[in-house]
């Protein structure tokens, strides 16, 4: 039946009001309808009303709004390091044992002191050599050496005596420890003969003021080939004026230096010095000397002699100096510590960035600044990060990151850097009402 086909005019009403949707054909060509003109796009035309956004979990939400925030960049520094301290440590111990080894040209360059004879007295006196001092001992020669007699008459003293203090082996024998003790006079043996170089012109015999004896010889006054069998006298020795009476023939036959310790006298009468010879050993010969006392450490070597148990003649005195000495010290370094902190050592890139930040910020609480030097007390509190709250909720809560976990430092107050992503860190959360 043929289709009824609708007036012109109602044709036209149609095109104008809905026009048919013209088909194409597999080239592209229209059938049909005519083609509606391109028309160009302007501002006035108004833009497709846009669909509502169906509900979305966290993810979809984070992808919607972009990539996240660039991470702040977390600058090493040495001192960060866990080993930092100990390697420190360490290094500093070995640039003083280096010093130590460059200055005595010894090693070891000191020893400690096992025995009270160059106290003067049984307690401790601070710049004395006393029980349990470690003594630095400086590798020196015969020349550089100045004896007590010599010593007396140009007011060179050391350790509250005059003359030098000398570390040798008693003998040569080199098993054993260094005896630390005072150079008297050197005595040089030619022949069988003596020598007392060192004492020529000096007041001898019966003045007041004499400073020797020697038996047997004119006015007791000799100072050259003196035979053995006479005695030697040095008059008012050490800290107790005490008088030292050596028979030369118990010296031995080779040259070398009379030692005494300074608290070192006669037991059956104690206005007589008792001297290391003959009976330590005989005349300290150069070869056999270690070094000369050249410096020391009070009180520390005591630990080794408490460990090898022969601490029965430390003073008192000096565990109680030892145990302030070491608060001293320890006080010492957390101050120093502490200043170096608050003078804001830190990297010089984390201080532009702080300083960015406060130039933008204005208005930034007071507590988020660094310490500076006139707020020293500031570097007592643990170190936080500037992005950081440091005031916590209403509730109590600690701080959270904007990633929404909370902030953790490690010991000692130093940020801990946030590694992974966002939703790494917050994907094990429980679902809020969002995520539905």
């Amino acid at each position: 039946m043929p289709s009824r086909r609708p007036p012109a005019d109602d044709e036209g009403a149609d095109d104008e009001e809905s026009p048919r949707a013209p088909s194409t054909s597999h080239h592209g060509r229209t059938r049909g309808a005519k083609r509606d003109p391109v028309r160009r796009w302007s501002d006035e035309q108004e833009a497709p009303e846009e669909e509502p956004e169906p509900r979305r979990g966290r993810r979809a939400r984070d992808s919607a709004v972009g990539a996240p925030p660039e991470k702040e960049r977390v600058y090493f520094r040495a001192r960060d390091s866990a080993y930092f301290e100990p390697l420190v440590a360490l290094a500093v111990v070995l640039v003083l044992l280096v010093g130590l080894f460059a200055y005595t040209q010894n090693w070891p360059p000191m020893y400690v002191v096992e025995s009270d004879s160059m106290q003067h007295g049984y307690s401790d006196q601070v710049g004395l050599i006393n029980t349990g001092d470690l003594v630095l001992a400086q590798k020196v020669t015969q020349d550089q050496l100045t004896p007590y007699v010599v010593a007396a008459q140009s007011g060179y003293t050391t350790y509250g005596e005059y003359g030098d203090v000398i570390l040798y082996h008693p003998n040569g024998d080199t098993s054993g420890a260094p005896i630390i003790h005072r150079a008297l006079v050197f005595v040089s043996v030619v022949g069988g003969l003596y020598n007392l170089p060192e004492l020529q012109g000096q007041p001898c015999g019966a003045a007041s003021n004499a400073v020797y004896s020697v038996s047997l010889t004119l006015n007791s006054c000799g100072t050259s080939n003196i035979p053995g069998s006479s005695t030697l006298t040095l008059f008012h020795v050490g800290w107790r004026s005490v008088n030292v009476v050596v028979p030369l023939s118990a010296l031995g036959g080779s040259s070398g230096f009379l030692t005494m310790g300074d608290n070192n006298f006669n037991p059956g009468d104690t206005s007589q010095g008792d001297p290391d010879q003959p009976f330590l050993s005989s005349l300290v010969e150069p070869a056999w000397i270690v070094g000369a006392a050249r410096g020391m450490l009070p009180w520390f070597g005591s630990v080794k002699l408490l460990l090898d148990g022969n601490s029965a003649e430390v003073p008192s005195q000096s565990w109680s100096y030892m145990g302030l000495s070491l608060v001293a010290i320890i006080g010492g370094a957390i101050l120093l510590h502490l200043f170096l902190r608050a003078e804001g050592i830190q990297d010089e890139r984390r201080k532009a960035r702080d300083a960015e930040r406060r130039a933008a910020n204005p208005d930034a609480e007071e507590d988020d600044e660094p310490p500076t030097p006139h707020r020293w007390r500031s570097a007592l509190r643990h170190w936080r990060h500037p992005d950081e709250d440091r005031d916590t909720g209403s509730g109590g809560t600690p701080p959270t990151s904007p990633t929404g976990g909370e902030h953790r430092t490690t010991f000692g107050g130093r940020p801990r850097p946030e590694v992974g992503r966002a939703e790494r860190r917050t994907k094990h959360k429980p679902p809020t009402d969002d995520d539905l």
